[in-house]
Order: structure tokens, then C-alpha cells, then sequence
């Protein structure tokens, strides 16, 4: 009996970090998001601001790093985890205008968004960063994600909210009318974290949730 090879393979999840940025509202806590344009992955959804991981993320020297534990936690490979953290830095200033640095320097070999850092005197401020959770794109999809996501807060940043354009209705939203938007499904899911975290003051948390698909249902898991 031949092994049916006509089925594509499913793709490589491309390592990424998402940051949700949150303030204190009038009623309750509010999140940074915009919608991404019709022809983007997840186009025309609400997202938290973040992408693929670069290679200078990996490299970039940061101001503040992780907490032991989550370095931990994202990966054994330092480099690796905290190219997570700084990824949704970089990727936050890019597409919002804000700023999570702190005095320092990214490093001789920076480039790009870093470059720019380095010109300001400052570097990304991981030690900022809480941690939310983990999540893979289907397998069924073209472009997948090996996404993780952080949370900082606004009155922790510097910048005035604009960036690069790659959002449209950028603002913060307070967490329910954030879930009527147009959505994807992880993006469901953190905004529920987020709101749980909430109803605990954002204490100290033990376990982390991961959340993905198996056999074409919604999975998490925490741990």
C-alpha cells in the first residue's frame, strides 16, 4: 500500500510576538488595536500590534530583559525567547508610534526600526513585559504563526499613537466592545485572558494558556 503524498504538508509556523497594550479606562481597562488592511494576513480583523520575529530581534540588545521565568518559558534558546519580546516591541512602534524602551544601546549590529532606537539613546524595555500566552495558527492555513503574547502598560510607554499606517481605526477599545469586533478566534481568546487577568488586578499567574486546533476544533490548554 503507497502513502498518499497529494495532500500539501502543512506549513511552518513562523516564530512572532503580539504585545496588547492596555490602559486604564473610564469603565475598566481598554486595549490598543486596529484592523488590518483587506489584502494583509487576517485582513480586514481587529489585532493587537505584532508580527514575524526577524533576525535582529534575536541580536538587539536590550535595555531590561525578561524575567528569568519567562525567558524560561518562551524557549531554551535565550535568543530565541527574547527575539519573541522584542519582535512585538518593534513591531508596536512600527504600526502604533509607541515606544517600550528605556536608556541603552540596541548594539553595533542593529539595523532598521533598531537603527532608529539606537539614534533615540534607547533600547527595547523587555523587562516591561508581562506575559499572556501562547497560541499556533491551524494547520489547515497558507501562513501559519508560532505567536506569543505579551502585555505592557500605555503609562509605561512613550510616543504619540500614529505609526506606519499598516493599522486602520487604531485606539483603545475597553475589553467587551473590543470582542464585538471582527475578530479571529486567538484573538478572541486573549482578549478573554486579558479579561480574566483583569478581574484578578493582573495578580502574579501560575500557569500560562496555549491555544491552537486539533482536528479542526479549538484546543487550549494551560500550564
Amino acid at each position: 500500500m503507497h502513502e498518499d503524498t497529494s495532500a500539501p504538508k502543512p506549513s511552518r509556523p513562523k516564530d512572532s510576538g503580539t504585545l496588547i497594550v492596555v490602559r486604564n479606562g473610564r469603565t475598566g481597562p481598554e486595549v490598543l488595536m486596529g484592523r488590518r488592511g483587506r489584502k494583509a494576513v487576517f485582513g480586514g480583523v481587529y489585532v493587537f500590534p505584532g508580527g514575524k520575529v526577524d533576525g535582529g530581534d534575536r541580536r538587539v540588545k536590550p535595555a531590561t530583559d525578561l524575567s528569568p521565568d519567562i525567558l524560561k518559558r518562551l524557549s531554551s534558546d535565550e535568543a530565541r525567547a527574547r527575539g519573541f519580546a522584542a519582535a512585538a516591541v518593534r513591531e508596536t512602534y512600527e504600526e502604533t508610534g509607541l515606544l517600550l524602551a528605556a536608556q541603552g544601546a540596541p548594539g553595533a549590529e542593529a539595523h532598521g526600526t533598531w537603527r532608529q532606537f539606537g539614534e533615540m539613546g534607547v533600547a527595547p524595555d523587555l523587562g516591561r513585559l508581562l506575559y499572556i500566552g501562547h497560541a499556533i495558527t491551524p494547520s489547515m492555513r497558507p501562513v501559519r504563526f508560532n505567536a506569543r503574547f505579551f502585555m505592557a502598560w500605555a503609562d509605561q510607554m512613550t510616543g504619540e499613537l500614529g505609526g506606519s499606517g499598516e493599522l486602520d481605526d487604531l485606539g483603545y477599545l475597553p475589553i467587551d466592545e473590543a470582542l464585538s469586533r471582527p475578530l479571529v478566534d486567538v484573538t478572541t481568546f486573549m482578549l478573554g485572558e486579558i479579561k480574566r487577568r483583569a478581574e484578578a488586578d493582573f495578580a502574579p499567574v501560575d500557569a500560562y494558556p496555549y491555544f491552537s486546533w486539533r482536528r479542526g476544533q479549538r484546543y487550549f490548554r494551560y500550564s
